[in-house]
């Protein structure tokens, strides 16, 4: 590895002229600087970034929070494509990003605490419990913090157009005829689950549609069992719904199989709608109908703003960042006569 020894003995200058040099100050000439400059990039030198932590007290890097209950962790799609917009903007803005955890030697520690050890200069929340008190102690904290899907006073959040998202959906469904249309919806606690579900109710009226109370379910994001159960009970209804729209893709497959083994047929029998508009959706037969968010994006975003924020405090504001979704039209909604 080149050092600053290595620059000042190709140059003909002390150590303290290159460090000098390299650090833009003005106590040696331009002509110098250049000639150090040029000497530094053609054998290859890189700052020691732990030194340039010391002198400078940043360290370049973000701490990200994902702590995702259902089991799935990086597989997840939605949650790999928002980390992936993360990482390549960090990247490109010239940070570097480390996975946030409470145990270190042995020691539990808190979010907060870790993110201080490691001298992060923000944190993406892109998944967590926000009811837990080490969450709210870190979105309340001093440090710059952005949000991915949940709003906080304190914090600029980034998410889906999750109302818009749903408004597509129904509408999309009730110009292939459907009236009597089911949702089974993800976790009440979650602000995705109530944009989605206000939207829902809200257009239904809009298009002068009632919603039975029995047509209205819960089950979690990414959960299939769940969705299997509310499936099987809507599909024993004396007034059975004619589409169902779930929590997501994946949940989506619970209910697919329950339709398949009561000999239903989708979407001659029953009609059936998800939202992420993952891979797989696409790649089921028939294809399904759903709402694909631009995870990249997503990422992408909550990394300008937080970096953003780090670099200029005095300017930021507390926003609420929406990014648009787009119908995905499938085949799993079938064209009925109302």
């Amino acid at each position: 590895m080149v050092s600053l020894k290595t620059i000042a003995e190709k140059c003909g200058v002390s150590t303290a002229t290159v460090s000098k040099a390299l650090n833009d100050q003005k106590d040696v000439s331009e002509e110098t600087k250049n000639r150090i400059r040029k000497t530094a990039e053609a054998l290859g030198y890189f700052p020691n970034a732990a030194a340039r932590a010391l002198k400078t007290n940043r360290s370049h890097n973000i701490g990200v929070l994902f702590e995702e209950e259902a089991g799935s962790g990086l597989t997840h799609e939605y949650f790999s494509g928002v980390l992936n917009g993360l990482k390549v903007q960090a990247e490109k803005q010239g940070y570097d990003i480390t996975f946030i955890n409470t145990c270190f030697e042995n020691r539990r520690m808190s979010y907060y605490e870790h993110c201080r050890y490691r001298n992060f200069e923000g944190v993406a929340i892109v998944c967590a419990d926000f009811n837990d008190p080490d969450v709210m102690e870190l979105m309340n904290s001093d440090l710059p913090v952005v949000t991915i899907d949940y709003v906080h006073h304190n914090c600029t959040a980034v998410s889906s157009n999750n109302i818009q998202g749903m408004e597509d959906l129904v509408k999309y469904i009730y110009r292939q005829g459907h009236r009597k249309i089911a949702y089974i919806h993800g976790q009440e606690g979650s602000s995705v689950t109530k944009d989605r579900l206000a939207s829902f109710y809200r257009t239904m009226e809009g298009l002068g549609l009632e919603v039975p109370e029995e047509y209205i379910r819960t089950a979690d994001y990414l959960e299939t069992k769940e969705a299997e159960r509310q499936t099987k009970e809507l599909l024993n209804l004396k007034d059975v719904p004619t589409c169902i729209i779930y929590p997501d893709d994946t949940a989506l497959i619970g209910g697919r199989n329950v339709i398949m083994e009561m000999g239903l047929r989708i979407p001659e029998d029953i009609s059936v709608a998800g939202y992420d508009g993952t891979r797989i959706s696409q790649l089921l037969h028939p294809k399904l109908t759903t709402i694909r968010q631009n995870t990249e994006l997503i990422g992408c975003e909550a990394a300008r703003r937080l970096i953003g924020s780090i670099e200029k405090p005095r300017t930021t504001l507390v926003e609420r960042v929406v990014i648009e979704g787009s119908l995905v039209p499938g085949q799993s909604v079938g064209r009925i006569t109302p």
